[in-house]
């Protein structure tokens, strides 16, 4: 007897191959507004069609890119880098009481606080001036090389990364503005004074450099390191 079954339909027959990633279950990737035709404003977030050049709602000029966005990266964190070694080894606060002056370090006025008992205060100095400044630099290191080589991390967390450090950055300033309160609070002539030091303006250099190298980097190159990815990141 004759096999009564209906032919499959070569349509609804297609191959398990041939369905897309995401029917299988993976990760689509992301579709970046290059790709879709249009390019962003990072003034006013706008959306504007390729190719133009001026965003209509604030006039900013229109880059689908940044041009050399990752050597002024590096540019601006190696100066930043070589501005924090000197404000670590030279003295932040220069303490005189009756005539002695007392030059400290900022890892040194972390001791001091240590030593005194201020637990709280030294904590909130050690992270905004050793923590936090060496964590940017690291991160913003391997943002850069993520964007030339694959990562473990997702395109969603490295974005989140960056706009953490971009965040951030502003409070690296604790230390200069305790050194300025200080200055200008304590100033009783030859009985106490406290003057700032040389690593003061160091550490303002190195804070403010790290922040343009923050600003320089074009954070649509991490979205387009994924799109260069020979498989999703997992």
């Amino acid at each position: 007897m004759a096999d009564a079954r209906p032919l499959a339909h070569p349509l609804t027959a297609a191959p398990q191959a041939a369905q897309s990633p995401a029917a299988r279950g993976q990760t689509a990737r992301p579709l970046t507004a290059r790709a879709a035709g249009f390019v962003g404003c990072r003034t006013c977030g706008k959306a504007t069609p390729l190719p133009a050049e001026v965003c209509p709602r604030c006039g900013s000029t229109l880059h689908a890119r940044f041009p050399r966005s990752l050597q002024r990266v590096l540019a601006w964190l190696l100066a930043g880098l070589m501005a924090y070694i000197p404000a670590n080894m030279l003295p932040m606060l220069i303490t005189t009481t009756l005539g002695r002056s007392t030059p400290n370090t900022i890892v040194g006025g972390v001791i001091e606080l240590l030593h005194y008992g201020e637990w709280e205060i030294a904590l909130i100095v050690f992270a905004a001036s050793v923590l936090i400044p060496v964590s940017k630099f690291f991160v913003i290191l391997y943002l850069v090389w993520s964007i030339h080589r694959r990562s473990r991390l997702d395109v969603h967390t490295r974005i989140v990364l960056y706009e953490v450090v971009e965040f951030i950055g502003r409070w690296s300033m604790v230390d200069v503005f305790v050194v300025a309160i200080l200055t200008a609070l304590v100033h009783i002539g030859f009985i106490a004074a406290i003057n700032p030091g040389p690593a003061a303006l160091f550490f303002a250099l190195s804070v403010a450099f790290t922040m343009l190298s923050a600003q320089a980097l074009d954070p649509r190159l991490i979205w387009d390191s994924a799109e260069q990815d020979p498989a999703p990141h997992g």
